[in-house]
């Protein structure tokens, strides 16, 4: 099963366009978002995504039911500050990651498999104590000038940073 991994938006909707296309072309069957999508309108860029999503809220998310709301009218799932995902038998802890020490706590835990973040905006992929850490940057390109996003292969349990 291939996961597509996106974060952090930020409303830069033509950056949202380009990333839903390259995960549309990928083929991915679900995409994880770990927050800071912004405002309530960029939720309806995503509905040309051809597979499942789940997402949480970030930190700078405003207006936060309008913004559940306005998923939810186009199928999309957005869990609140945390979501447990198992998919293809692995077991994925998705979070925004602005809290440092919690998502630090997670990764110790070694209860998940991977574990999901975004918040920083610069892309990475690792290994602690046997769990996969990912983050996929940035979609928005804002702080770093580079739009990235992530893919999770489920069955080799890697992930690849993809430019978009």
């Amino acid at each position: 099963m291939k996961i597509g991994i996106i974060s952090d938006t930020h409303d830069r909707l033509p950056f949202i366009d380009k990333a839903i296309e390259e995960m549309n072309e990928a083929r991915v069957d679900l995409v994880l978002h770990a927050g800071d999508y912004c405002a309530p309108f960029a939720a309806f860029r995503f509905k040309p995504l051809k597979a499942k999503m789940i997402g949480v809220l970030g930190n700078n998310d405003a207006e936060r039911e309008l913004l559940r709301r306005n998923f939810s009218e186009i199928g999309v799932d957005i869990r609140g500050r945390f979501a447990e995902i198992k998919a293809d038998g692995v077991k994925i802890a998705l979070l925004h990651g602005d809290e440092e020490e919690l998502l630090n706590s997670i990764i110790n835990t070694k209860f998940y498999d991977v574990v999901v973040y975004g918040h920083t905006h610069h892309p990475e992929v690792k290994r602690r104590n046997g769990v996969l850490i990912v983050n996929p940057g940035e979609v928005c390109g804002y702080l770093t000038g580079e739009a990235t996003i992530g893919i999770l292969d489920t069955k080799t349990k890697d992930a690849t940073i993809i430019r978009i």
